[in-house]
């Protein structure tokens, strides 16, 4: 009777090459970059006697790609960041492309009135202002989209 070595892992190798589909070993599908990354922002929430104030870090952005949505009580930020670094030397070339997405939704503890919100853009930080309602006045309940402004910084 011929020897045979003692494989302990031999049933799991066979399994893997006979019931696995190749694709499952090649790159996850967010490497590929058919899922963008979505990021939640880091945001600070405070509240005043009149108003909800959310301030959202989003370092890198350009105002104009950035959507404020207040809807049901809830505040939605939506903003999506391109950035292009290119560099050419004698011997080598390299170009960097950073893009990102991100959308955080946080749903706010009193009632609002959505269509007067504010929203200013300075430095990476977005700066929203939520009216609170009125005890006894009760609010519709519609999506209210805000247009943000960039601030311009204060020149010394």
């Amino acid at each position: 009777m011929p020897i045979i070595p003692w494989r302990p892992f031999f049933d799991l190798e066979k399994w893997f090459e006979e019931e696995w589909p190749e694709e499952w070993f090649e790159k996850p599908r967010w490497q590929k970059g058919l899922f963008p990354m979505v990021r939640a922002p880091k945001m600070d929430i405070s509240e005043t006697e009149k108003e909800i104030i959310a301030e959202v870090e989003l370092p890198g952005v350009d105002p104009k790609n950035i959507e404020v949505e207040v809807k049901d009580n809830v505040l939605s930020v939506a903003a999506e960041k391109k950035d292009e670094k290119e560099e050419k030397k004698k011997g080598y070339y390299r170009k960097e492309i950073s893009r990102g997405f991100y959308k955080r939704a946080i749903p706010l503890p009193v009632e609002v009135i959505g269509e007067k919100t504010n929203a200013e853009y300075q430095d990476g930080i977005l700066k929203v202002i939520v009216p609170k309602v009125k005890p006894g006045k009760p609010e519709k309940k519609k999506a209210f989209k805000v247009k943000v402004k960039e601030k311009k910084a204060k020149k010394e």
